[in-house]
């Protein structure tokens, strides 16, 4: 990846500027040039490509634009590497895209859906985790295609390599979050993070649940050329560094008020900027963005996957971070990038919810006609049957159904014998366990009872 062009060094160009007298620098700190030309907070590596307001020079306009920013700036009580702290610009692309995570993700949700319902809400839950387990896992190199490791985690199967641990590893801490919400974050629980994010996966089985020693480098490497891209704090520095990361993270009043689902990133931010682990930084990242929204109500981010959005375009995540660290440690670019992310990942889910919602209208429609149908099915059981006319020939067992449930074994075992009975489903034995497939006829089946 391409290390972005650092900014020209703004006292540099106020002194230019001066120089070419007060009327002059009057209309070049005119109101018309603000903090987001275009509407979009730009890096210098990106206004450099631009054409400028008439009569004004790319650096002055720079310098315009970045004259605006600092006026507005908030500092954060984060600290990058030299002892500056991050910062950030409140511009309305924050808070256009804060409105909208606002009115979807906190309360009633636009659709009247499955995952409002305290009944179903489980099977879309667990839905969403598998596939943010699988997603972050991929983006930290874990090659298991999705319809395996789906299959590996609805099952209950035990993973069979390196990958597939990573993703079981990432399923459990995933789950284990909506259990720790009304927990405040101490180091003690990142760690315990890492270890389950990291258990059986590392070269050094005794770097899993601790901090980096001095003398494991770590560098953030683009593999595909070998640059580097980041290097983070000491290892000396990272005890006091996690500390400080807690406090911010527990922080509800007292401070500058900051909004929370920025407070969510900044976390994100600051775990993978100190990179604290010998590996799995990113997936312990993306696991606390999740516990402080969830833990300050943000309950529709559960059913979200931001990494699915990340890994269509991991480079973008990469610069922003490379924009902040370039550019004064100005996070507000990662800040956008992320609230780009999750207002995507929402809209993914609308949509897979209206997919499901006609899904779900097209099973009933061919059940309509059969009254003992609709008595004798409950919505675990529907939502099998669905499953099984969209993907024939799938193995479905009794731990599996349990799993994407949230159910124990004998309703689980109830649930399925009950199908075999009504011939929607067929019991064979594979190796010492039951499996149970669907029956090849089974829209005749449907039509016929």
């Amino acid at each position: 990846m391409k290390i972005p062009h650092p900014p020209p060094d703004y006292n540099h160009l106020g002194r230019s500027v001066a120089e070419s007298g007060v009327e002059y620098l009057r209309r070049l700190l005119d109101d018309s040039i603000g903090p987001t030309p275009g509407g979009h907070y730009l890096h210098w590596d990106e206004l450099r490509h631009k054409t400028p307001p008439k009569g004004f020079s790319h650096e002055d306009w720079w310098f315009a634009v970045k004259s605006a920013r600092r006026l507005l700036y908030k500092s954060l009580p984060l600290w990058d590497k030299l002892g500056h702290p991050f910062r950030f610009v409140l511009v309305d692309p924050i808070l256009s895209r804060l409105h909208g995570i606002d009115r979807d993700a906190s309360g009633q949700i636009r659709l009247g859906a499955p995952i409002a319902n305290p009944e179903t809400r489980n099977t879309y839950l667990v839905s969403s985790l598998v596939e943010e387990a699988i997603t972050s896992s991929q983006l930290e190199g874990a090659s298991t295609t999705r319809q395996v490791a789906k299959e590996m985690l609805r099952q209950g199967r035990r993973p069979r390599d390196k990958s597939e641990q990573m993703i079981c590893n990432n399923f459990q801490a995933m789950r284990s979050i909506s259990e720790r919400i009304h927990e405040p974050l101490t180091p003690e629980m990142i760690l315990d993070l890492h270890r389950v994010l990291t258990q059986d996966t590392l070269d050094d089985p005794s770097a899993a649940g601790r901090l980096r020693h001095p003398r494991e480098h770590i560098q953030v490497v683009d593999h595909r050329d070998n640059r580097i891209l980041h290097i983070p704090p000491t290892a000396h520095e990272l005890p006091e560094r996690m500390d400080l990361l807690c406090r911010f993270a527990n922080e509800t009043d007292g401070g500058p008020f900051v909004h929370p689902i920025i407070r969510a990133i900044l976390l994100h931010f600051a775990l993978a900027y100190d990179h604290p682990f010998v590996d799995g930084n990113g997936r312990v990242a993306r696991a606390l963005f999740y516990w402080s929204a969830l833990s300050r109500g943000y309950w529709l981010l559960e059913f979200i996957s931001i990494s699915r959005v990340l890994k269509q375009a991991p480079a973008q995540y990469s610069r922003s971070y490379l924009f902040t660290e370039t550019d004064d440690s100005d996070v507000t670019y990662f800040i956008i990038h992320q609230l780009t992310v999750i207002a995507k990942a929402i809209d993914q889910l609308h949509a897979y919810l209206g997919r499901k919602a006609e899904e779900r209208h097209e099973t009933e429609s061919l059940l309509r006609s059969s009254t003992q149908l609709q008595a004798a099915f409950n919505h675990r059981q529907l939502a099998l049957i669905r499953h099984a006319l969209r993907s024939p020939g799938t193995h479905y067992t009794i731990e599996g159904h349990r799993q994407s449930h949230k159910v124990v074994y004998q309703t689980a075992r109830t649930d399925l014998l009950g199908l075999v009975e009504l011939g929607i489903l067929i019991k064979q034995k594979m190796g010492r366990a039951f499996v149970f497939l669907a029956s090849p006829s089974l829209q005749d089946r449907l039509g016929n009872l």
